[in-house]
């Protein structure tokens, strides 16, 4: 057969990591569950120990499902490695671990997940590696935070909760001009909707749990690296670290890659549709939504992306508790709950105000954090109607 060298993102997904003449016939790649290899010999034994040795030795450190998953991350991503994790935050504290030691100098977007921060602000700063936190929006002036001593440049795009989108490849360029290696979380955009190793990115971290999974029961996280040397690094500190999946959520991860397309895809559709009709509504103040040409960088989304995700947030003009209450309690569709990524729709009051301190979030109302899932879109915009009613009714008897 003639080998197909270029394949669509959709065929990649689907045949990446499975073996099936490999494994009789089965086309889900198995669960190999595994403490202890057994060697058939001595030989064997001793070629196991190696530190270059590509087979399986203990089952922390590899196994096949193992295996089939990283090579599926490799394919999507066209990396040079992948390491799957225990979670997405094991994932950003294990590349920064990888990269930073005592003396060292941090620079962490102000938009970032707040257990980023407190990983920052709690084990790093007691190793003696500080932190300078800066405004996502800061491009090629990064240059201008540069030490001799900066060592990783931490990137979110877009931010979480606020949804900034950074430009990515000026931020690269100072960086590496600096002798920084630069980190993305990628975990909102996904191999799906943006290539980060072709807008300068070092290392990426993603949250496993999210789109890949898929359907709200894994927990994991990954590290994909764009270049060998920093593949060899990560999966050192990896090692130390004890940091590896375990294979039951391997699998489910694997399962959910084959159908992350589809998936997002309706995410994506029934978010901007969501985001366009809540502009309408007078009870909102302003909507963050990258895809949105209202959003302040739409620009730079639309440069670096290729699509969009289910996440993003919007802000309610000022309001009493009363009237926050009455619309969230009475939502039919909506959860209320951290993490996204799943099939179902959520919604969570998030305080940017309460995780800044190189920026400073002034909107006096609520902001909403909502991910949109696989329900049909007429059913949650009538959903989150009635509930912008009864906020509207109960602001308004109270007033």
């Amino acid at each position: 057969m003639t080998k197909i060298s270029k394949r669509g993102t959709a065929t990649t997904l689907v045949h990446s990591g499975r073996h099936p003449r490999d494994n009789h016939g089965v086309i889900n790649p198995p669960v190999y569950r595994a403490s202890t290899i057994a060697q058939p010999n001595f030989a064997a034994w001793k070629e196991s120990r190696k530190p270059d040795y590509k087979g399986y030795r203990y089952g922390l450190v590899g196994t096949p499902t193992t295996r089939y998953f990283e090579e599926a991350l490799i394919a999507i991503y066209n990396a040079a490695g992948a390491i799957p994790v225990g979670s997405g935050l094991s994932a950003i504290t294990t590349a920064l671990l990888a990269c930073l030691k005592p003396g060292d100098h941090l620079l962490m977007t102000d938009s970032a997940y707040v257990p980023s921060r407190n990983f920052c602000e709690g084990m790093l700063k007691d190793l003696g590696i500080e932190t300078t936190y800066y405004d996502p929006r800061v491009g090629a002036g990064i240059a201008d935070l540069m030490r001799p001593e900066t060592k990783v440049v931490f990137t979110e795009s877009p931010g979480s909760m606020t949804f900034e989108i950074q430009d990515i490849p000026a931020i690269a360029g100072a960086a590496h001009a600096g002798g920084a290696i630069v980190i993305l979380d990628n975990t909102w955009a996904s191999a799906l909707c943006l290539a980060p190793f072709e807008l300068g990115v070092d290392v990426v971290v993603e949250a496993v749990t999210k789109y890949i999974a898929g359907h709200s029961d894994v927990i994991m996280g990954a590290i994909i690296s764009g270049d060998a040397a920093s593949h060899d690094l990560m999966y050192k500190a990896a090692r130390q670290l004890g940091q590896f999946a375990a294979p039951d959520d391997l699998y489910l991860a694997q399962r959910g890659l084959r159908t992350m397309e589809v998936r997002m895809q309706r995410n994506a559709e029934t978010s901007i549709q969501m985001a366009k009709w809540l502009e309408t509504r007078p009870e909102v103040s302003c909507v963050l939504h990258p895809a949105l040409e209202s959003h302040p960088d739409h620009a730079l989304w639309k440069r670096d992306f290729t699509g969009a995700a289910g996440l993003f947030s919007f802000v309610l003009q000022p309001c009493s508790d009363a009237a926050l209450t009455a619309l969230l309690d009475g939502l039919e569709l909506y959860g209320m709950g951290a993490s996204w990524g799943g099939y179902e729709s959520l919604v969570i009051p998030q305080f940017p105000a309460t995780a800044r301190s190189a920026t400073e979030w002034t909107e006096p109302g609520q902001l909403l954090r909502i991910h949109t899932g696989l329900e049909d879109p007429e059913d949650l915009i009538a959903d989150m109607g009635a509930g912008l009613d009864r906020l509207r009714d109960v602001q308004a008897a109270g007033a």
